[in-house]
């Protein structure tokens, strides 16, 4: 389908002559899937049509308890320190945005009263502003009302760089101002084609300004509220052990009528992955077990347990390898990787193209991942729109030793290559986790066939992915040459997700290592393009934009993808829950219920 013939189609949705559900299925029929085709359509200005809800409660609780297991348990509840998904999973319990994401990447309400669309009059034409209507009647769960000053005041609480807020980039190149008690406008400092970020989804969840207005700024660490929360969800706070546990009560006071169905809801961590799906679908201990990175082979081998199955929702979340630009061994001004340095040896480019050659992702997805992990060069994975095709997989170990000869890295008596006296020796960390260590393995195995020396580092997942800012093994510290993690894509457009590439994002001590720019990577054309998608309000032309933003990254070998990583979790066989692979797995806890 050519971009005449899309606007075509677009245009007789505008007009009322195509359904949306028309469009979506036109889309199909070419191979873009309906998250690509909802966005299409939201980009401009059409606002999908939301499914009903298979949940039709008659009242409110008497479900029983509800009992969730997150092998990682999260370790703050502040959602705009939530670095982890794990911490975002958990304020999500308490706390809601203005609007969420389905499974198929369309914008519903949660705490506004409609998504703003043009017919509306929620968006400007010029793609200037957003206007929000907020849902009234809300109250935080203290009794106190929720209102538009509560939304301004997100605004300057995650938009301060002394909060130190990881949803500072949602938040601090836009104006937010309250119209009236329910309505708040969001302006742009340029046409911006992506709107829905600013209190949407997960870097929209909203806390009260009552609780958290004298804890702004440098103070943000020090607010009680951090670790007892007080918000608007389905659930009211009740106790938590960090790293441990979570549990909340039914809030009787909650805005959708008869929701939610269950009583309580306990969220477990630690363990690991396999004890997590074990404790579902063979024992049915638990209802619901999260991000189950687990061979697919023990899998289908536990789903014969009959006690539950396993649920996988495709989304852009990706199994990544990223090569560390600065050093991550000297030590400037009180902190390692910093952006003053550079790679002793990962500078060389000819390493990072023979490093590239050496991970094996057809291997990775057939003995580890099988239909829970399909391999892939991109970083950027979905909406189908925004994949590329320019990155084929190259597994080739000859290739990679041709490449560092002629590049001048000669093997020494112990088998290393070595080049004016720096040795191709690498640590390569991630978390614990069965197929990460078999992921680590299969590519150091094909290093030492090329003479390079790899050291394998493995993290307990609670301190590799820890918000604390004295944690020296976290990922977003980045002390070692290699690592490896999944990043989520937290909706259906790659805005966010792309900031990993970006200069003014880099991981440093001055922003606490909140940056999504783990790399440090700093590149002016990468920089350019970014920017280029922020002011294309051309849903065709901006995909463009991503897709050469992906290859730029890729093929610099800053970071590989290794495999696509949908959400797998487990559920047992009662169990309706609704799970959205573009927002927070609890994002729709109110609607989840048990069969009789």
């Amino acid at each position: 389908m050519n971009e005449r013939e899309l606007r075509g189609l677009i245009g007789k949705v505008k007009a009322g002559k195509l359904s949306r559900r028309g469009f979506v299925q036109a889309m199909m029929a070419v191979g873009i899937g309906a998250p690509a085709a909802g966005q299409i359509l939201l980009s401009s200005g059409v606002a999908m049509a939301q499914p009903a809800s298979t949940y039709k409660p008659t009242k409110r609780g008497g479900g029983g308890p509800l009992k969730l297991l997150w092998w990682q348990g999260p370790t703050l509840l502040n959602p705009h320190f939530a670095v982890g998904t794990k911490d975002q999973d958990g304020s999500r319990l308490f706390y809601e945005p203005l609007a969420a994401w389905d499974g198929e990447g369309n914008l519903k309400p949660k705490l506004a009263a409609e998504i703003p669309t043009k017919e509306n009059g929620g968006l400007s034409a010029d793609g200037m502003s957003v206007t929000w209507k907020l849902k009234q009647g809300v109250t935080w769960h203290d009794g106190k009302p929720f209102t538009a000053d509560d939304v301004v005041f997100n605004w300057e609480y995650a938009k301060d760089p002394a909060t130190a807020a990881y949803t500072i980039a949602s938040y601090q190149d836009v104006n937010v101002e309250k119209i009236d008690q329910y309505t708040v406008k969001v302006t742009f400092k340029k046409a911006t084609p992506f709107w829905a970020d600013a209190f949407v989804g997960t870097r929209g969840m909203l806390i009260p300004k009552h609780l958290f207005a004298d804890f702004i700024g440098a103070k943000s660490r020090d607010a009680p509220t951090n670790l007892k929360p007080v918000g608007t969800g389905p659930y009211m706070f009740k106790d938590f052990k960090p790293g441990d546990l979570v549990t909340g009560v039914m809030n009787p006071n909650y805005h959708q009528a008869n929701k939610p169905y269950f009583d309580s809801v306990e969220m477990k961590g630690g363990g690991d992955a396999v004890s997590a799906a074990r404790a579902v679908l063979q024992t049915g201990e638990f209802d619901f077990a999260w991000n189950l990175q687990v061979e697919d082979e023990i899998l289908q081998r536990l789903e014969k347990g009959g006690k539950g199955s396993v649920s996988i929702t495709p989304g852009g979340n990706i199994e990544f390898l990223l090569m560390n630009t600065t050093d991550p061994w000297t030590e400037v001004d009180g902190e390692r990787s910093s952006l003053k340095t550079k790679h002793p040896t990962l500078s060389d480019p000819e390493v990072r193209k023979a490093l590239a050659l050496l991970v094996d992702n057809k291997s990775i997805q057939d003995h580890i991942y099988g239909r829970t992990g399909p391999a892939t060069r991109n970083f950027l994975y979905g909406p189908s729109r925004f994949d590329s095709k320019n990155n084929p997989i190259e597994f080739n170990v000859d290739k990679a030793n041709d490449i560092l000869e002629k590049a001048g890295w000669k093997k020494g008596a112990d088998g290393i290559r070595a080049k004016d006296g720096k040795k191709l020796k690498f640590v390569y960390q991630t978390s614990i986790n069965q197929p990460r260590q078999k992921t680590q393995a299969i590519i150091k195995q094909a290093a030492q066939k090329a003479g390079i020396d790899i050291e394998l580092k493995s993290v307990t997942a609670s301190v590799f992915f820890s918000s604390d800012v004295a944690n020296p093994d976290t990922y977003t510290k980045f002390y070692t040459d290699l690592e490896m993690y999944t990043t989520t894509m937290g909706q259906p457009d790659p805005g966010t997700h792309m900031l990993q590439f970006v200069s003014w994002e880099a991981a440093t001590k001055d922003n606490k290592w909140q940056g999504r720019n783990i790399t440090r990577w700093q590149s002016p054309e990468a920089d350019k393009l970014y920017r280029e998608t922020e002011a294309e309000l051309d849903p065709v032309k901006r995909a463009a934009s991503f897709i050469k933003l992906n290859d730029l990254a890729i093929q610099n070998q800053i970071v590989m993808g290794i495999v696509q990583r949908p959400t797998v979790s487990a559920k047992t066989a009662k169990l309706n829950c609704n799970i959205s692979g573009w927002d927070n797995n609890t994002s729709d806890l109110s609607d989840w219920f048990k069969d009789a």
